[in-house]
């Protein structure tokens, strides 16, 4: 028989900007959107590390992030990297 003993995903996420507003409303609400994204992330209470966040020159957002894979444990993946 074989068990989990630890499992997270590696993800690259790109926030991107809504073609029909204006720009500078766009980056705001893209701001906004990673916010929330990041507030449903402590909510669920999923744990996770966000290893790069880069806001874009046309002010979307791109984060690489590692969290936990359903409820499965996570073993030493979420510790900071040495």
């Amino acid at each position: 028989m074989k068990r989990i003993k630890a499992a997270c995903i590696c993800q690259t996420l790109h926030f991107q900007l809504k073609e029909d507003q204006p720009r500078s409303y766009a980056a705001r609400m893209v701001q906004e959107e990673v916010k929330r994204y990041k507030e449903s992330l402590d909510a669920s209470r999923t744990r996770y590390r966000i290893e790069e966040e880069t806001t874009q020159p046309d002010g979307s957002v791109i984060i690489r992030i590692i969290k936990q894979y359903n409820q499965s444990p996570v073993g030493d993946y979420l510790e900071p990297k040495q």
